[in-house]
């Protein structure tokens, strides 16, 4: 199999990332492996995806930092202008968000080179056409009322006073578009003083998401990955953990001082699953991140979701093999059916 992993950039990626995870775990099983910036992607004058990729050595590695020196290496990795359109897969992995302020440009260019690729026979996962609905926060809109928190999106300041007074006084509130704890901001009574600065704090970029404050946040937040609609798992071993922030910060993510503990998956977890699978299935979800507080989905992370290694590490399961396993399959599935199994369809079969 010959897989590509497109990132915001090669250069600023780290061996802890769940992407390094995944690149080696396709490396060690015998695929040849590449890795492109969003600025290293282009199409050529005969409609063809081509990239400026960077690629491991033919070996088996042990270690991720020695993985990644390798592909980022001008002399001990492989550096090559490939055509994309002759991969078998290409997974999607970098975060929009993350060029909302320095490089806008890039915001949307893996989605629309993944489209391409997709029209060149290549199978894109996450599916392209549906990730471009979800570039921010208003996608998690979409699924089941019942999952999720109440929730305001707007940019005037009197509205959103008047849901965080409906909700008690006490809210969360965050920017339409972000990710990594990026913005994020309780409200509570005894901060009430603040919350017209932070209103406009959060409006000079956009839109404002206003949530219910969860009780349960307290406790941290589970984060949980599924794959083709399903938890995935291996054995009896979840992908997943519980982050906690011993700071008493409201955001408990990893890029936010969070921590990884073990969790119980219970039966109110599988059922919001259940829920969001339909959706995810039908945009051709194939590796996404929930992040849950009690019965309520918080976020879907469906670019970037990060976390893999924690949940590999705190349950002693290689996930990340599991995951490039899961494409092994998808591959053969595409070369026994051709074009006629659309990508989205395919992508979590």
């Amino acid at each position: 199999m010959r897989i590509g992993f497109v990132v915001n950039n090669v250069a600023t990626e780290k061996a802890q990332y769940t992407t390094t995870r995944l690149a080696m775990a396709a490396s060690n099983r015998g695929h040849e492996v590449w890795l492109m910036g969003l600025g290293e992607l282009a199409q050529d004058a005969d409609g063809h995806v081509v990239a400026h990729a960077s690629g491991p050595q033919s070996k088996a590695y042990r270690s991720l930092k020695a993985f990644l020196e390798d592909v980022q290496s001008d002399s001990n990795g492989k550096k090559e202008r490939i055509v994309v359109d002759e991969l078998n897969v290409l997974m999607l992995r970098n975060d929009p968000s993350d060029d909302a302020q320095d490089r806008p440009w890039a915001q949307t260019s893996g989605i629309l080179f993944g489209q391409l690729a997709v029209s060149n026979g290549v199978l894109v996962v996450n599916d392209p056409a549906h990730l471009a609905d979800a570039v921010n926060k208003t996608y998690f809109q979409h699924f089941p009322e019942e999952v999720r928190p109440r929730t305001l999106i707007s940019r005037d300041p009197e509205d959103i006073k008047g849901f965080i007074s409906d909700l008690g006084d006490r809210a969360v509130l965050k920017p339409l578009q972000g990710s990594g704890g990026q913005g994020v901001f309780l409200v509570d009574k005894g901060g009430k003083q603040n919350v017209n600065q932070i209103i406009e704090t959060i409006v000079r970029d956009g839109y404002v998401v206003a949530q219910e404050y969860l009780q349960a946040v307290e406790s941290g937040d589970v984060r949980m990955f599924v794959m083709n609609g399903a938890p995935l798992k291996i054995g009896d071993q979840y992908a997943a953990f519980r982050r906690v922030n011993e700071e008493d910060d409201v955001r408990s993510n990893m890029y936010a001082g969070g921590e990884a503990k073990a969790v119980k998956i219970t039966d109110e977890m599988l059922h919001l699953v259940e829920m969001v699978k339909p959706k995810l299935v039908r945009d051709g979800m194939f590796l996404v991140g929930l992040d849950i507080v009690g019965d309520k989905l918080m976020e879907v992370n469906v670019f970037s979701p990060g976390g893999l290694g924690s949940a590999g590490e705190l349950s002693e399961a290689d996930f990340a093999s599991a995951v490039i396993e899961a494409l092994e399959h998808k591959v053969v599935l595409h070369e026994a059916y051709g074009h006629t199994l659309p990508n989205a369809v395919l992508a979590t079969l």
